[in-house]
């Protein structure tokens, strides 16, 4: 019986691992971090001081790292107790402006991830974070949800493709009555 109950703890565990761990990948980080991440890294000053990152001590970039670091998870720990204690527009709010200030956190861990690997404790924590999240990702919740997913999304993608050809198409009569009410009001604003 103790054995049962262990075995459906681990289980729930894994379950709230994975589920947390498919927020933070596929809603926050894919549908608002990285759009922010690849516009930072498209940005030509962020490039020069990509050069400049090269030529830093590692110990200078370490620290930039970790202040920024410590700054975005205070930000995501303090916007959960926000939404906790059911201040959820304020603990919201938090937690979207604390994601372009992670975005250039990880956009300056991947230009400066050699130096920063420099500290054998860095590079610990680092192989034993993506461990961890390679033991999620091989769970067998963890591919059962994210086929569940992969399903839901193929099914919302088809929903929104006959919504734009129902009522955005250039042949819709959605966008024929709207272009017309325009020509209408333009016209009437004339005279």
């Amino acid at each position: 019986m103790l054995s049962l109950i262990k075995n459906r703890l681990i289980s729930l565990l894994q379950l709230l691992l994975v589920l947390v761990y498919i927020l933070f990948e596929e809603l926050i980080w894919e549908g608002i971090a990285k759009p922010i991440y690849d516009a930072i890294h498209s940005l030509k000053i962020l490039q020069k001081i990509e050069h400049k990152l090269q030529a830093a001590n590692a110990s200078v970039i370490l620290f930039i790292f970790t202040v920024l670091l410590i700054i975005v998870e205070a930000a995501g720990i303090y916007a959960g107790m926000l939404l906790v204690s059911g201040q959820v527009f304020i603990g919201v709010v938090l937690y979207v402006s604390k994601i372009p200030i992670a975005a250039f956190t990880f956009w300056l861990f991947r230009v400066t991830e050699d130096k920063l690997m420099q500290f054998g404790w860095f590079k610990w924590l680092y192989d034993w974070l993506i461990r961890g999240i390679e033991w999620l990702k091989s769970r067998s919740v963890y591919k059962k949800t994210m086929q569940q997913l992969k399903a839901i999304k193929a099914v919302l993608k088809e929903m929104i493709q006959r919504f734009k050809l129902k009522y955005f198409s250039k042949e819709s009569p959605f966008i024929k009555k709207i272009k017309d009410m325009y020509k209408t009001l333009k016209s009437s604003l004339k005279k």
